[in-house]
């Protein structure tokens, strides 16, 4: 059963480096391009930070936070293999987001970020980053279920 979570978090890891190479192939750094008038753009731009640009340059420290993230939501992971599906798809989508941007920071030393919402001042972003708020959301969700579930 694990290789079903392995392979979703595979396959976003995979979607997650060809969005960043089509953005690098098809877009000068810097270039924008509205795709949904005033909701979404295509804004090819590179993060050396986490959100908002936050510990910008801090190599090493996400190289060790992520390390040590991959290492614990394996564990949870395969401990949690026959539990809740919102907890184990959760830990999937975390694995695939923490992995997808630590290849590139490991390989180009920053990270490729490509969707900006048009609509609203918000960090620029890429699927890994879609990745880690969803599974973060999965797993609030799992985490409120199970809490109703013993309460009751």
């Amino acid at each position: 059963m694990i290789f079903v979570y392995l392979l979703l978090s595979a396959a976003i890891v995979g979607i997650d480096q060809w969005v960043k190479f089509w953005t690098v192939s098809n877009f000068e750094l810097g270039e924008s391009q509205s795709v949904i008038p005033s909701i979404l753009s295509l804004t090819h731009i590179r993060n050396t930070g986490a959100a908002w640009s936050l510990l910008e340059g801090k190599m090493w420290f996400f190289a060790i936070v992520t390390t040590i993230a991959v290492i614990v939501v394996l564990y949870l992971l395969i401990k949690n293999l026959k539990g809740s599906k919102w907890f184990t798809i959760g830990l999937s989508l975390v694995l695939a987001g923490a992995l997808g941007n630590f290849i590139d920071r490991m390989r180009l030393g920053y990270v490729v970020d490509m969707f900006q919402t048009d609509f609203m001042n918000f960090p620029i972003f890429n699927v890994a980053d879609m990745s880690l708020v969803i599974g973060v959301a999965c797993i609030f969700i799992y985490i409120i279920l199970d809490e109703r579930e013993k309460g009751n």
